[in-house]
């Protein structure tokens, strides 16, 4: 199995791995650990390097496959074989922006889930961009604003972002693990990591985040959507 190295260190930059799996058809190879994160939750797939001595493959996609996580290669040089060992690097300034982002989000729920209760029903994200709908009957602009103020103000308190892993039977313990309106977890699993800020929201998730708030920046709601009766869509941007 792949050893999820985002998982515990969003900021890990590089690092060397051995090749579990290779198949020059589809030009993906899966390894033993990896920092690239595979997309899920909204959030984007990580790109970046491959290289093996003087050899280096761009990493064009990665996705979670039947193998484990799977680096799709650009190119047409031959593959690296199985038990190489590579050395992968990250599209560094992309991944940061899309951490900002998604600990961004995890702020506006975390706020609107503490001031109006609303869960969420679906959500996006993009470099520095998203959007995110919740229950609301009714939107209007004066909300909408005290909302930006709001999410901007847990941004300027500098909160911690910590992550932990959990087993499956302490972590449903703890109230409203699940932000969203469908419980997304896969059944059975034996852990639940969790991404908590400190003092104003503690989830289930599985993507990449920054450390701290203030991180992130100013946040600003550049829209909102009617999408149901009870359904409201917020877009947001960061500076």
């Amino acid at each position: 199995m792949t050893e999820y190295l985002y998982h515990t260190d969003s900021y890990l930059r590089e690092f060397n791995a051995g090749v579990l799996f290779s198949d020059a058809a589809s030009r993906s190879i899966v390894l033993d650990r990896t920092a690239f994160y595979p997309g899920g939750g909204g959030q984007l797939c990580d790109l970046g390097t491959l290289s093996l001595g003087s050899q280096t493959w761009q990493v064009e996609k990665t996705r979670k496959g039947p193998e484990g996580i799977e680096h799709i290669l650009g190119g047409v040089e031959s593959m690296p074989s199985v038990g190489s060992l590579v050395k992968g690097k990250l599209d560094w300034e992309r991944r940061y922006r899309l951490m900002r982002t998604h600990t961004a989000m995890h702020i506006l729920c975390g706020v609107i889930f503490r001031d109006f209760g609303a869960q969420v029903t679906g959500g996006d994200m993009d470099l520095q961009q998203g959007r995110m709908d919740f229950e609301f009957e009714s939107m209007t602009r004066d909300l909408v604003d005290g909302i930006e103020q709001a999410v901007n103000r847990e941004v300027d308190k500098n909160l911690p972002v910590r992550v932990k892993i959990l087993p499956r039977e302490e972590a449903f313990k703890i109230p409203d693990l699940i932000r969203t309106k469908i419980n997304l977890l896969p059944p059975g699993i034996p852990e639940v990591r969790t991404v908590e800020i400190v003092g104003l929201d503690l989830q289930a998730d599985g993507g990449t985040h920054v450390a701290s708030t203030i991180e992130v920046g100013r946040m600003k709601i550049v829209d909102y959507k009617s999408k149901g009766k009870i359904n409201k869509r917020i877009y947001i941007e960061l500076e």
